[in-house]
């Protein structure tokens, strides 16, 4: 798939935390993905990813996937994975801890309101 071809995926705009792990970088880091596609995903964080480096991101109901950087803006990078994936597993509803892996609202709203993590609107 050539690269005008990738950017017809669907993906879907979400802001979730995720671990990230970087061949040649020591230990996990936290990073938000900020939008998903079945080919791969935008995350944003102060990791260095270069262009071109494997890496694995661990995916709420998925588990690690591996991919490469494709791209880096700033702190903002694009990873291809090398497997397709259903980006709906990542929806549906486990049983993960508040604020394990998506950002949830403040005790103080969630006691007023019950709606679950917060979203982009």
């Amino acid at each position: 798939m050539d690269m005008s071809e990738n950017r017809q995926i669907a993906r879907d705009s979400l802001f979730v935390l995720v671990d990230l792990r970087v061949d040649g970088l020591e230990g996990e880091h936290r990073i938000k993905m900020r939008n998903l596609s079945s080919g791969g995903m935008m995350a944003e964080g102060a990791v260095h990813a270069a262009r071109g480096s494997t890496v694995w991101v661990n995916l709420r109901n998925i588990g690690w996937i591996e991919g490469d950087v494709a791209w880096v803006h700033g702190s903002r990078f694009g990873i291809a994975f090398h497997e397709e994936i259903d980006t709906k597993l990542t929806r549906v509803p486990g049983s993960p801890e508040p604020g394990a892996d998506m950002l949830w609202k403040p005790r103080s709203i969630r006691s007023q309101r019950s709606e679950g993590p917060l979203r982009k609107i």
